[in-house]
């Protein structure tokens, strides 16, 4: 075998000895290709799914549209401005859902973002869907901002996942309780809920703050967040003569009540908190409103130096999707940004990175000061009360 090697060997050399001295001899089989240059590297990106869910069908789903622009204006700034996660340029994508204020479709939707790997959810817009759709989130370890769900369950079941920017029913209803009572002069107050975890949460604790306040229950009645006739709930209080109505609900249902109690020739002082508290609430009274007899609360508010902000948000808002803010959109865009300044802190997206920066989080956003408490309630959330005149919503107070 050796000597049938060399000579094999040997004739290869004499075949390159041989050839022309122009020609390079060719490289040996084994020699490695050489190498490309290295292109520049491109800026790297990180993909950030942010899901959103609120009624963009149904009664309420003008109030779950505001939702949902105020959650794409702050996505397209973020986006817009090149925000950095670590070393990486985030883009932002919106997954939106509707959940038609239904608790069933609000845990269906929930399931939907998980399994699409959001990296956090801004939503949902009511407490009845917001509870429900909490566990499914905590399970999966994705954080949850609230921009409006007020029922005080919410952050109370333990889950490390669940925030709120918004101050909760114990505080509003204690607050307008004490209102009716002390500057309505409410010697008799009747109530009205629509059995919505919202609806009977805020009332309950308009209530207790009543009762507290020496003032006298007359009355509590039940509706739902779908009816339409109200005249025998309505005929029932107006014999037991209240001096001040509070409902417990949403500004779809509250119109139409108003429109029957005026109709019943039921004239009171009429409270709710800020499911009522749209603009849209003089819309749907239509004349069956007088100026000054609706007092609401909204949950959230600004003054002083923080107004300035809020107003140009409204501004631009009004000028890029050619729409009032109805309610909420201004807390769901702070939420989002809130998200975003967590995973920034974090260098990373991933939800159990930046959830520890989320809960320890201090964001001056146009709403105000947002930072959390143990339980992922806002610390010092504020309140404004609103009345309506001539058909226009005019700040009363805000209260903290």
């Amino acid at each position: 075998m050796q000597l049938k090697w060399t000579a094999v060997a040997l004739a290869a050399m004499v075949l390159v000895a041989c050839g022309k001295k122009d020609e390079p001899a060719p490289a040996p089989a084994s020699a490695p290709a050489a190498a490309a240059p290295a292109a520049a590297p491109a800026g790297e990106t990180v993909t950030v799914r942010i899901g959103h869910v609120g009624p963009t069908s149904g009664p309420i789903a003008h109030l779950g549209k505001d939702n949902e622009l105020g959650a794409r204006m702050a996505i397209e700034e973020l986006n817009a401005a090149g925000f950095k996660i670590g070393d990486k340029t985030a883009k932002f994508e919106l997954l939106a859902e509707d959940d038609a204020a239904d608790p069933k479709q609000g845990t269906s939707v929930a399931q939907k973002l998980v399994d699409s790997k959001v990296h956090g959810v801004v939503g949902h817009l009511n407490s009845g869907t917001t509870i429900p759709a909490s566990k499914i989130y905590s399970d999966a370890g994705i954080p949850q901002i609230s921009p409006s769900a007020t029922n005080p369950k919410y952050t109370r079941q333990g889950f490390k996942t669940a925030f709120r920017v918004v101050a909760d029913d114990v505080h509003l209803g204690s607050t307008l309780g004490k209102y009716a009572v002390g500057e309505l002069a409410g010697k008799s107050v009747a109530v009205i809920d629509d059995r919505t975890a919202y609806g009977q949460g805020v009332a309950e604790e308009f209530e207790k703050a009543v009762k507290a306040a020496n003032g006298t229950l007359i009355g509590h009645e039940f509706t739902t967040d779908k009816s339409t006739d109200f005249n025998a709930i309505l005929t029932k209080l107006k014999g037991a003569k209240p001096d001040v109505l509070f409902y417990g609900g949403m500004d779809a249902v509250a119109g139409p009540m108003l429109r029957q109690a005026k109709q019943l020739g039921l004239t009171v002082k009429f409270m709710g908190g800020d499911g009522i508290c749209t603009n849209e609430l003089s819309k749907l009274a239509g004349d069956a409103m007088a100026d000054g007899q609706v007092v609401c609360a909204e949950a959230g508010g600004v003054d002083g130096d923080l107004k300035p902000g809020l107003d140009k948000f409204k501004t631009d808002f009004q000028a890029k999707y050619n729409v009032d803010v109805k309610l909420y959109a201004p807390y769901v865009y702070d939420a989002v940004k809130v998200l975003a300044t967590a995973m920034q802190k974090a260098g990373s997206p991933e939800p159990e990175k930046y959830l520890p920066e989320l809960a320890k989080i201090e964001y001056k956003g146009i709403t105000g000061n947002i930072a959390f408490d143990e339980k992922g309630d806002i610390k010092n959330g504020a309140l404004t009360l609103y009345t309506y005149k001539g058909g226009q919503r005019e700040q009363l107070a805000v209260v903290r």
